[in-house]
């Protein structure tokens, strides 16, 4: 049985497949990794009157409110630099959510750019993220990682050690 995509794994996926390979074979990257930790503070501290990380079943949603009638989720991170694959992370959500028979709104929060963004998941997204889930499935089945290859995110990841040590 294959390990369920998850959205950190689509994140992940869109900026480097190595790093989804390791993070699904239970890999850790380096723990004192600046970055890492800085994004896990303003993670958990940025909109701290708001519920927090809400579960259901193989998600894991930063922020879950109501706007009216309807459930906005809303994902947390550090900065927009990676803009696109935050955007599919929380697009894999808003799916996953309509599969479950849950309709909900999207929205990006980057609190240290006191920025949001709206995702609304339209029908070239859905395609977009069955797409992303079959590659994920396919790069975390094999038995070896891809091979490194350097990108712009090589150089603030806590898995470079990994790749170029």
């Amino acid at each position: 049985m294959s390990q369920p995509v998850i959205g950190s794994f689509v994140h992940a996926y869109l900026i480097c497949s190595r790093k989804v390979w390791l993070m699904s074979h239970q890999i850790c990257p380096d723990e004192s990794h600046e970055l890492l930790r800085i994004g896990r503070l303003v993670q958990d501290q940025a909109y701290a009157r708001e519920h927090k990380e809400v579960r259901i079943e193989h998600l894991a949603l930063d922020l879950v409110c109501r706007a009216g009638k309807n459930f906005v989720v809303a994902e947390v991170k550090k900065s927009s630099r990676a803009l696109e694959a935050a955007k599919m992370q929380l697009a894999f959500y808003l799916y996953e959510l309509k599969h479950m028979g849950i309709h909900a709104e999207g929205e990006l929060l980057f609190p240290e750019e006191k920025r949001r963004e709206s995702v609304v998941l339209t029908l070239e997204l859905e395609e977009k993220v069955e797409a992303i889930k079959q590659e994920i499935l396919q790069v975390t089945s094999q038995p070896l990682p891809p091979p490194p290859v350097r990108n712009r995110y090589c150089n603030k990841c806590a898995y470079a050690e990994f790749c170029w040590a």
